[in-house]
């Protein structure tokens, strides 16, 4: 089991919900962010003067999902939140050494 985190632009959410629920992810959690990465944030001008923005808004995706299905997770994220500009964000995996469904006392590969 791994747990793929990723942190997107907030206006491809919707692509990259659509993506993963077309590959048979059946859940995730999805929150707001803000953060930086080489882009460094950016200046906006508000009524004449000007600012630096060093944090920019982004959504953190956590979806965790059975092994075999780690590369396409991946992939459908990577296509579906990719614009071409900096700032696209970045995806990670991580390993899950245990899991369990509250409800239902579920555990491991079951309780996904």
């Amino acid at each position: 089991m791994k747990l793929v985190m990723a942190v997107i632009k907030p206006f491809k959410l919707d692509e990259v919900r659509d993506a993963l629920t077309s590959i048979g992810v059946e859940g995730l959690t999805a929150s707001e962010v803000k953060g930086y990465g080489r882009q460094k944030g950016h200046t906006e001008i508000y009524r004449g003067a000007e600012y630096a923005v060093s944090f920019l808004p982004k959504i953190k995706l956590e979806v965790a999902v059975k092994s075999e299905l780690v590369e396409q997770t991946v992939e459908a994220i990577a296509s579906a939140a990719k614009t071409g500009q900096i700032g696209d964000g970045k995806i990670f995996v991580y390993d899950l050494n245990n899991v369990v469904r509250i409800r239902t006392g579920e555990a491991d590969a079951d309780a996904l």
